[in-house]
């Protein structure tokens, strides 16, 4: 059967939302600036093979509306370049990889571009999604979350049990709140894995792994945007532990262990086997295999369970036979009970640091990790690795790579 191959990445540096170093650039012009990085490392591939180029988005409106795709294929004159834009929120980006890899191992094509983008400095008003696209159904749902965020701890509870819809527009803080109480995950515990993601990313610059995941910016004025504007050098626990809680007044999330709202773009370029011989290309890695899960939103950061058991059943591997392992850091109280039940040990957990530190632009994210686990495999010389991640609205999404 024809195999896929990642032959090359390209991600911005990761800016924060607002008040970042990226808010001056349309998300439509960030992410063909990303795509014509990642097809310059590939200069035997002629890019009118394109099959189709593929752009996740977490709220494709505003600038990011339309088809973002076909705007980038237009941008980059590539008029004979079809295009599609996709939305699984988080993982959107990770989705448009895994549609290359079905249409190439279904015979439908043999040369395709994921990416991703997230701006939400550039959202309108602040936000994508309008207040009259929340299903009414979700009423009873939406009023029981707010009555645990004004104040008392009431105990997480399945709303499938108490004749309610879940409520798929809950706020992504009371989500982890559910799980931290859900798994019994404390403010100290998730300050110590927030502190641990910091002190790795600062680790990981100071040994120039980010530099060498980073494509730099060159902004309007000339100036060179070359680094994540996340990462905090010197956090500690104590600095952390005086940060208030953010979603309910006796929680637990804080705006020191969760990740920040960015801007950013990626792209992945995935060609067939066929190619990859053709041209005499170096493949960075074959995509073994994808999965999904579904879950209630209301627990939603506990989806990379799931979804990575079947993406390794599908390998045929074990998490024991992965040598990095990354789950995108939305919030620490979900991925440490998320870890603990999959079984993967702390070496090979976000070594490099993750979202927390670096940042997660929701549609950019899933072609990020893509390029981080990449480069850590290299680093390290390991051959598998699992990217994973937990998707608003409740859902898992998970992928096995094999290193060339």
């Amino acid at each position: 059967m024809t195999e896929a191959y990642i032959v090359a990445t390209a991600r911005s540096p990761i800016g924060r939302a607002r008040k970042g170093s990226l808010i001056g650039i349309r998300p439509d012009d960030l992410t063909a600036r990303m795509v014509r990085a990642a097809l310059a490392k590939v200069p035997a591939l002629d890019p009118a093979r394109i099959d189709d180029l593929l752009v996740g988005c977490g709220q494709p409106a505003g600038e990011q509306g339309f088809n973002l795709a076909r705007i980038v294929a237009v941008l980059l004159r590539l008029d004979t370049v079809a295009g599609a834009t996709v939305n699984r929120y988080c993982s959107s980006s990770l989705q448009t990889t895994r549609m290359a890899f079905h249409a190439i191992k279904a015979g439908e094509g043999d040369v395709f571009v994921s990416a991703g983008v997230e701006s939400v400095s550039r959202y309108v008003h602040g936000r994508a999604d309008a207040e009259e696209a929340h299903n009414p159904l979700f009423a009873d749902a939406g009023a029981r979350t707010a009555a645990r965020a004004s104040g008392g701890a009431s105990p997480w509870t399945d709303p499938r049990t108490d004749g309610t819809a879940p409520d798929a527009y809950i706020a992504m803080g009371q989500t982890a709140e559910n799980v931290a109480q859900l798994r019994g995950i404390g403010r100290a515990e998730q300050d110590a894995f927030a502190a641990r993601s910091q002190q790795r990313a600062e680790a990981a610059i100071a040994s120039g792994f980010w530099a060498r995941d980073i494509t730099p910016i060159t902004l309007e004025d000339g100036t060179v945007v070359a680094a994540d504007d996340g990462p905090r050098p010197g956090v500690t626990l104590e600095g952390l532990a005086t940060l208030e809680p953010v979603f309910r007044p006796d929680g637990t999330v804080t705006a020191g262990n969760c990740c920040p709202l960015n801007d950013g773009a990626a792209a992945v370029v995935i060609v067939s086997d066929r190619v990859v011989d053709e041209l005499g290309l170096t493949p960075l890695a074959r995509i073994v295999s994808t999965g999904v899960s579904g879950l209630s939103p209301e627990i939603m950061g506990l989806g990379p369970v799931e979804a990575s058991r079947r993406a390794l059943a599908r390998a045929g591997l074990d998490v024991d036979d992965m040598d990095l392992v990354e789950i995108n850091e939305a919030f620490a109280a979900q991925v440490i009970p998320s870890a603990r039940e999959l079984g993967v040990d702390d070496e090979r957990l976000n070594a490099f640091g993750g979202a927390i530190a670096v940042g997660h632009p929701f549609g950019m994210t899933g072609a990020r990790i893509t390029s981080t686990l990449l480069n850590g495999l290299a680093e390290r010389g390991g051959r598998y690795g699992l990217e994973t991640m937990c998707v608003g609205g409740g859902q898992g999404m998970a992928m096995v790579l094999e290193r060339a």
